[in-house]
Formats: C-alpha cells, structure tokens, sequence
C-alpha cells in the first residue's frame, strides 16, 4: 500500500512541476513578445524558403547565391505586404465618407420598407450609423501588426539570412557534438514534417488569395489586392480564417453594389475556400496533418491571448509544428493523436513508420 501511495504522489508531483514549468514558459513568451516575434516571422520564412533553394541548388546554382535569392525574395514580400496595406488604409479613410452615406441610405430605405409592411418603426430611435471602418478594426489591427515588423525588417531578414546559411552545415555539427553512431532520424522527420507543412499551405494560401483577389476585381470591388493579401494570410487559420476573410469583403460589396452581387462574391469565396481546404490540402497534406475544430479555435485564442493579432495568425502553424514534434515522441505522442482530427490515420502513419 505504502509503494501504491508513493508511486501516486511522485507521478502527482511529476505533473504538477510540469504544469508549474508550463506555466512559467508561456508567462515568458508573452513577456519577451517583443523579441520573439521578429524571430519568429524570420524562423518562419526561413523555413518557408528552404525548399526554394533546394530547388536553386538542384539548378546548380551556388548556395550563397540561392540564399541571396531567397532573401531578396522576403524583402519583395515584406515590401508589398507594407504598400499594399499603408496605401488601402489610406484610400480607405479617403472614400469612408462615401461608404458611409451609402450605408446610410440603405438603412434608410430598410426602415421606409419596414413602414410599408406595417412594423411599428415609430417607435424606433433615428438610428445613428456606426462609423463604417469600426467593421475594419480587427483587420486593421491585425494587419498594422504584421506592418509594424516593417521597422524591424532588417534584423528579421539579416536573421533569415544567418539561419538559412547556418542550416547548410547543421547536420554536421549534431553528428561532430554527439558522435556518428547516435541517430537523428526522428528529428530529421520532424524537421522535415514542419517544413513540408509549412511550404505547402504557404503555397495554398498564396493561391487562395490570388484566386479571390481576381474573383472580386472581376466584380469591381475596391481594394482587390487588399482583400487578395488578408485573403492569404487568413487561410493560415483553418475555416475560421476565411470567414474572417469574408467578412470585410462582402460587407464592402453590400455598400458598394447591392445584396445580389454581394452574394455572388460570399458564393465565390465559400466555393474557392471548400475546393482548396477539402480537396487541395488534404490531397497534398495528407489526411493526418490535420488539427481538430476545437484545437483550432483554442489555439486561436490562446496564442492570440499570448502574442496579440501576429500571434493568432501563427497560431495554427505553431500548434500544427508542436503536434508534429509530439507525434515523434514516444511519451508525448498521446497529445498529438488528442489534438489531431483524424487520430485513425495518424495511427496508421505512426504503423508504417
């Protein structure tokens, strides 16, 4: 009896230090936001562009040339990703009066409509319009912190630079400090895993927001590129991205043109989101790199609660890394299959392995 209740308090304590330790990491990475956050972004589009140039290496083009490439090619993304979004917030605070006395019109003519079916709007207060980019905040906000990297884009591309040159010989230098006979296959695995996740929905997401980006010129909508780039960014977070992404869009359509040509855009952001998030994804990702709606929306949340916008749009991402490295695990391997939406095919992966 005196072992049963030993083994019990020690595996207690076990948790409870875990928890504790849990708990001062997580207290740390919001206080050090700001350093993480860089790093992070650059860890990020390290990755992302490791597959690049491998590709630039493959043309038997010299590394340091394929990593200048790839560099040269965040610059041009963090450059369009700072003009497009200082010049739509720009165009937009110009045309928001005109936005507004369109909405207003239209609450009006809903109010004379409601009158004519008999409701008793007499008793309603003139209703006073909410100003319309209070619709934008979230946007806004979100997209001002990503801007806001843009003063620190010099330590994030030069710390892109060291890591993607660093990676070359990394291999190496695990083998030089712990001896050719120890075996880094799990963790080659994992890297592999993550970088492969990462590279494809970067590429899916890209697509995503360029086929939206041409559905609503197509229609004449203001800020396409605007709505193409949140469009892109927003497809990191499964299903709740793009209705997020949606919102703002169709809201402007309704104001803009009419209900008809609005639904027509919702119709064509629902149908692009389905065919890539149902068909493309899970065909190029594999069933089991999947997370669950729950885990999704809690990560939101929380790396939200943690990092502000910037974390809520590396959520998903980061959950799907941390699921990654635990699916490697053999202690820990408990938590992915809780955290993955199809444990039944992770299982199997887990079998062929």
């Amino acid at each position: 009896m005196s072992d049963r209740r030993s083994g019990f308090t020690g595996g207690g304590l076990q948790y409870l230090v875990a928890a504790a330790c849990l708990v001062v990491i997580v207290a740390g990475l919001r206080a050090a936001a700001p350093l993480v956050l860089p790093f992070l972004v650059a860890v990020f589009l390290a990755v992302v562009s490791v597959p690049l140039i491998g590709q630039l290496q493959r043309w038997r083009v010299p590394r340091p040339l394929a990593v200048l490439g790839a560099v040269l090619l965040a610059v041009a993304a963090i450059g369009v990703l700072a003009l497009v979004v200082g010049r739509s917030v720009n165009d937009f605070g110009a045309a928001a009066p005109r936005y507004q006395a369109r909405l207003q019109a239209l609450l009006d003519s809903g109010l004379v409509l409601g009158g004519d079916l008999g409701l008793p709007i007499e008793d309603w207060s003139t209703l006073e319009l909410v100003p319309f980019g209070s619709v934008f905040d979230l946007l806004g906000g979100t997209l001002g912190a990503i801007t806001s990297f843009a003063s620190n884009t010099f330590l994030v591309l030069l710390t892109v630079s060291f890591i993607l040159i660093e990676a070359a010989g990394f291999s190496a230098k695990l083998r030089e400090a712990f001896g050719e006979h120890v075996q880094f296959g799990q963790l080659e695995q994992m890297m592999l895993q993550v970088q492969r996740y990462l590279a494809i929905k970067s590429a899916v997401s890209a697509a995503t927001g360029v086929l939206l980006g041409l559905w609503v010129a197509a229609f004449g909508l203001d800020f396409a590129l605007l709505w193409g780039l949140v469009a892109f960014i927003l497809n990191f977070i499964p299903t709740l991205g793009s209705i997020i992404a949606a919102v703002p869009a169709v809201l402007l359509a309704i104001v803009q043109f009419d209900l008809a040509r609005a639904g027509l855009i919702a119709l064509g952001y629902v149908g692009i989101n389905v065919i890539f998030g149902n068909v493309v994804e899970p065909l190029l990702l594999g069933r089991r790199l999947g997370l669950s709606a729950l885990v999704v929306f809690v990560s939101l949340v929380f790396w939200g609660w943690v990092w502000g916008p910037v974390g809520m749009l590396f959520s998903v991402p980061l959950t799907m890394s941390i699921k990654i490295a635990l699916e490697n695990t053999r202690d820990f391997r408990w938590v992915a299959v809780m955290l993955d939406a199809n444990p039944r095919a992770l299982r199997a992966a887990a079998a062929r392995r």
